[in-house]
């Protein structure tokens, strides 16, 4: 049985996404082909075989660090500790530390759930090449393709042509000449309102919208994407101990903070309470505002012209023999109430859900599509890809920020997409581990190795299915009279067994007919739905043509996967 390394954790502002996509590999991962091995990669950048119940705690803070090195009031993360002395003693409380040369001792294949800057521009990918490790997602080309925001337009517009306006500004620039002389350079390339971007970061980190001609507007989004924070005196002043705290708090938060270690009146922080003191002698004196900066921060800001128009998100994956294939163009309906649709927008709101396809004429949809595979092509992508852009109102496609490593929780949009060609999240996570290893064979290296591997799995994969295909199913039943309980039990019933791997299953929901009551099958795409209503309301609405095309372009990939 392969086994599978989980990579997780890591370095970027994104640690905590790429956390939530170790625990749904662990707990979706199909056990009758894999083993899986989970890998912390702590904030130094150790790889550490950790004990498998910490992946299911709720905060990579909540085990690492542990608590007894946690310096109250402050939840810190591995780059805020000052004291390393008994640093080995920590890791061995949580799991054993290995070295890249150990890796294939202990798995044969890297499953990179990891996220940002040192997972998804090639750094790890390379490594991992480095030591003839087959891993996950595209190549090291691709991955450093995929990272930088600002490039990505250039090949796009090579790709499929590109009508959007965009200005990157240099840093030196911004920390050198006038901000109005600069502003006014930027509203003359591209005008407002403009969306400014650290271009080297994901899951929309460093994101901020300039909606108006204002000069203060324009240069708290430059911070912003630049991981720069202001504390002004005034407002210092009226905060109690307990607020103080609090904001430090918010600033190590990486979600919705710069992150430590910092940079302050010249000095490197490492730990907020050491700010937090500094913070409280600087403000004795007549200072006006505190510029405190990330360590990890960015060298220019992507600024490009708001587009207008219907946003969508579109994967894409291959053929077994690496054809690419287009799955079905995503909107995300956004509630009035969201004004950028930032990090905690995308994975922590309520206020926005999931339309597939997307509300647009079926021409368009396959317009989509063929751009996306284009591009998807020509810029060396492989595996997965998610590939985002707006359909303006006069039906033209701007395409930007490929993702080639897309968020891996149970309700991304990777997985409700790969759902509507039939494959479950199970599914999906052997297709990600199968066509890696078939697209590692392209790299010129170990090829008759990773061959072998490929062919060994494929045979396992023909073996589970067939067993499976004799089987009774076990049939799981949706009630109407509680569809929202029901329905939730079914999918966690589904999840569970589709895990397991050798079980086949059905989901079924009894519907009263003239001739009786029939058990309408359910579909996997019909099983992903966030709730009983929108599952609900899937059945009445019926296959849309543009998911009818998409599953018959996708047929082979189904057929390989769940026969």
């Amino acid at each position: 049985m392969m086994r599978i390394g989980i990579f997780f954790g890591g370095q970027a502002r994104e640690r905590e996404i790429s956390f939530a996509g170790g625990k749904t590999a662990m707990a979706h991962i199909n056990k009758a082909l894999f083993t899986p091995v989970p890998v912390f990669v702590d904030g130094l950048g150790n790889f550490i075989l950790i004990k498998e119940e910490l992946i299911y705690q709720e905060s990579i803070r909540n085990f690492f660090p542990p608590a007894k090195y946690q310096t109250a009031p402050f939840s810190v993360y591995t780059e805020s500790l000052t004291d390393l002395s008994d640093y080995d003693a920590m890791i061995a409380s949580i799991g054993t530390k290995i070295s890249p040369a150990e890796f294939s001792a202990q798995f044969d294949f890297a499953f990179i759930a990891m996220h940002g800057p040192g997972a998804e521009d090639g750094s790890i990918q390379g490594l991992l090449e480095w030591y003839n490790i087959p891993y996950s997602g595209p190549s090291v080309l691709g991955s450093a393709i995929g990272i930088d925001k600002a490039k990505q337009n250039l090949w796009l517009e090579k790709s499929v042509g590109l009508d959007k306006k965009y200005f990157v500004l240099q840093r030196a620039d911004y920390e050198s000449y006038g901000r109005e002389t600069l502003f006014e350079q930027v509203k003359k390339d591209i005008g407002i309102p403009f969306v400014a971007k650290a271009p080297h970061q994901g899951s929309s980190i460093g994101l901020a919208f300039v909606k108006q001609d204002s000069l203060d507007d324009f240069d708290q989004a430059i911070k912003k994407c630049l991981f720069i924070q202001e504390i002004q005196r005034t407002d210092w002043l009226t905060y109690s101990e307990d607020d103080q705290v609090a904001l430090l708090q918010k600033m190590v938060n990486l979600d919705e903070g710069i992150g430590f270690p910092v940079r302050f009146n010249h000095q490197i922080y490492a730990h907020p309470s050491a700010l937090l003191t500094a913070l409280r002698e600087y403000f004795t004196h007549t200072v006006t505002k505190a510029s405190i900066h990330s360590i990890h921060s960015e060298d220019a800001v992507l600024l490009e012209a708001f587009v207008n128009g219907n946003e969508f998100s579109c994967g894409v994956i291959q053929t077994p023999r690496g054809e690419a294939v287009a799955l079905p163009p995503t909107e995300i309906v956004i509630d009035e109430s969201v004004e950028v649709f930032d990090f905690n927008a995308k994975y922590k709101s309520k206020l926005t859900r999931k339309r597939i396809p997307m509300d647009a004429s079926l021409s368009h949809l396959q317009l989509i599509q063929e751009q996306v595979k284009q591009a998807f092509d020509d810029l060396g992508f492989g595996v997965c890809t998610r590939i985002d852009g707006f359909l303006r109102a006069d039906g033209v496609i701007v395409l930007h920020d490929p993702n080639t490593i897309p968020g891996m929780s149970p309700s991304s949009l990777i997985f409700k997409q790969m759902a509507e060609i039939g494959l479950t999240v199970t599914d999906s996570i052997t297709y990600f581990i199968r066509q890696s290893i078939r697209e590692r064979l392209r790299t010129g290296k170990n090829y008759h190795t990773f061959r072998k591997l490929l062919e060994g799995l494929d045979a396992e994969i023909k073996k589970v299915l067939a067993e499976k295909a004799l089987q009774t199913p076990v049939t799981i039943v949706i009630d109407s009279e509680d569809l929202e309980g029901s329905f939730e039990s079914a999918r966690a019933q589904a999840a569970a067994l589709a895990a397991q791997g050798n079980v086949a299953y059905q989901v079924v929901m009894p519907v009263e007919m003239e001739e009786g009551t029939v058990d309408y099958p359910v579909h996997v795409a019909q099983l992903a739905k966030e709730s009983g209503k929108e599952f609900f309301e899937s059945i009445h609405a019926g296959v849309h043509p543009l998911i009818a095309h998409t599953r018959q372009a996708g047929a082979e990939i189904t057929a390989f996967y769940t026969h």
